[in-house]
């Protein structure tokens, strides 16, 4: 099953449940994916997985990143709203590795780039994001190679 179906599926469900919440957020996922469908980046009406998977981290971040800001200002109210609509969008990304596993396929990546110094960072992060893509947040991929490569 596709994500656009699975996502018109769940607010369905959730229209039904008279979820206004959950609602919202699905809405708010249902909306990001028909931009990126009507983008010159997508032929035949298709979205790749990775596109799919890549939109739908930016906006978990993008929630998170409200939801600081709310937090800042002492809005904890609209704070909350950002957190569980993150939480719901994040049901629809692959699990998250662990910062161990993530750790031992960042240096393999290492070793199969032959990179030796933080100047070659941008080739060990190019790598690392398409093998990691939806399974870990790029910010701590880039922690990693940074702490890895000596940076």
């Amino acid at each position: 099953m596709t994500l656009e179906r699975k996502i018109n599926d769940d607010i369905k469900a959730a229209m039904l449940a008279r979820d206004k919440k959950k609602l919202d957020a699905l809405r708010a996922v249902k909306s990001a994916l028909l931009l990126a469908k009507t983008g010159k980046d997508i032929s035949g009406g298709e979205i790749p997985g990775q596109v799919e998977m890549s939109l739908l981290q930016r906006l978990v971040k993008q929630r998170k990143e409200s939801a600081e800001i709310f937090k800042s200002q002492n809005r904890n109210d609209l704070a909350e709203v950002e957190l569980f609509q993150a939480s719901i969008i994040e049901k629809y990304l692959p699990e998250q590795i662990s910062e161990e596993e993530l750790h031992k396929i960042i240096e393999k990546i290492i070793s199969k780039t032959g990179a030796s110094s933080i100047r070659e960072m941008g080739k060990v992060m190019g790598m690392a994001t398409k093998e990691l893509a939806g399974k870990a947040d790029n910010k701590t991929i880039a922690a990693i190679v940074k702490q890895i490569l000596g940076g």
